[in-house]
């Protein structure tokens, strides 16, 4: 039966090739279909690869060259189930509109490490993403992209967003109602920042949040204003404080209180000094107030009250004696102002006289006359 065996031999071969096209990797990149995922690291890579298999549901795509990811980047293949995407560690500058938009199960994205410049707000779309973690750590150093990030946050099309890490960026604050979209937000970082403060951090819409992470940051000091932010959000259950730089003076005071309360700081018994020196090394949960060596606060608006009365008696002495000595003095003043005014009249006397002579000639022959 030979020509039998040929004809589905045909038959067959098409279905083969088209199984093993599916199931095919691209060039430079390592597939596992077991593991529905796909790398392509540190590869040189200038674009996405178009010939990524259907299958994938983790794709790494990491230490390559992608300077801009346009739109529809991953519009020209079917890839109906890619949940994971890491893009971190590439160049990446412009991600632009609609550049997420054909990845209708992405869940996880990681742009960490790249010089970020835009990230346009309809990078994942005009309406929602089922996106609930997104990673830019480090990658949001220019200024510019800041705008562009907030733009996205407060958009709305990240409604799903569980999990956003904003770490090594150098924050210096938060910009009022960047989070108040996100509100489904359960972790925040904002680890390895410049933050010098928490201003308006309990007005951002964050009632789901569960875990912030403040640690490796520049903040010197939290106090009340600031701790009381913590106790109005009634999910947060784990604060991250290590490794800043505290000044252990009587600014700290009010930190030391909050944590021997508190039971929100992962790992407060490490927290420690580094200023000033006399405190260096010395753990927060063991500062006592005579540590400190804080003297009684100040009630400023009675010191000021105070200040002002003394200065208003002083004034009223000055003024009684102004006038004692007018009074002990009058008629030495009054007979003083009698020969100012006498001066003054023979003064104007004087220049009217020589008015009158100029005035008419005849006089001024006369009085040439009795010169000479």
């Amino acid at each position: 039966m030979p020509g039998r065996g040929a004809l589905c031999l045909g038959l067959l071969l098409p279905v083969l090739l088209g199984c093993g096209w599916a199931g095919g990797c691209p060039d430079l990149c390592e597939c596992s279909e077991a593991a529905k995922t796909v790398k392509c690291v540190n590869k040189n890579l200038t674009a996405v690869p178009p010939d990524l298999p259907p299958y994938v549901r983790n794709l790494f795509l990491t230490g390559n060259r992608l300077s801009r990811l346009p739109a529809g980047a991953f519009s020209a293949q079917r890839l109906p189930d890619l949940g994971a995407l890491n893009l971190s560690g590439n160049h990446l500058r412009d991600v632009e509109a609609g550049a997420f938009a054909a990845l209708p199960a992405l869940r996880q994205l990681d742009l960490s490490g790249n010089p970020l410049v835009s990230l346009s707000p309809q990078a994942f779309g005009e309406g929602g993403s089922p996106l609930e973690e997104l990673a830019l750590r480090g990658a949001l150093r220019d200024p510019g992209v800041l705008l562009s990030v907030a733009a996205v946050l407060q958009s709305g099309v990240l409604r799903n967003l569980s999990r956003l890490e904003l770490a090594d960026n150098g924050l210096l604050l938060l910009p009022a109602g960047k989070f108040t979209a996100l509100l489904a937000l359960r972790q925040l970082d904002l680890g390895s920042s410049s933050l010098v403060g928490l201003r308006n951090f309990s007005s951002q819409g964050l009632g789901h949040l569960q875990s912030l992470n403040l640690s490796d940051s520049t903040l010197g000091a939290l106090r009340n204003g600031s701790l009381a932010q913590f106790h109005s959000l009634p999910a947060l259950r784990r604060v991250g404080l290590g490794r800043n730089t505290w000044v252990c003076d009587c600014t700290v005071e009010d930190l030391v209180a909050w944590l021997k309360e508190s039971d929100q700081v992962e790992g407060k018994e490490a927290l420690t000094c580094p200023y000033p020196d006399k405190m260096l090394g010395k753990t927060l949960l063991k500062i006592n107030g005579s540590d400190l060596n804080c003297s009684e606060p100040v009630d400023l608006p009675s010191q000021l009250q105070t200040s002002y009365v003394f200065l208003g008696i002083v004034l009223a002495l000055i003024g009684a004696i102004f006038l004692l000595v007018l009074y002990l003095n009058r008629k030495g003043i009054k007979k003083w102002m009698h020969n100012i005014r006498d001066a003054c009249r023979d003064h104007m006397e004087g220049y009217h006289y020589r008015y009158e002579i100029n005035a008419d000639p005849r006089l001024t022959n006369l009085s040439s006359n009795s010169d000479v």
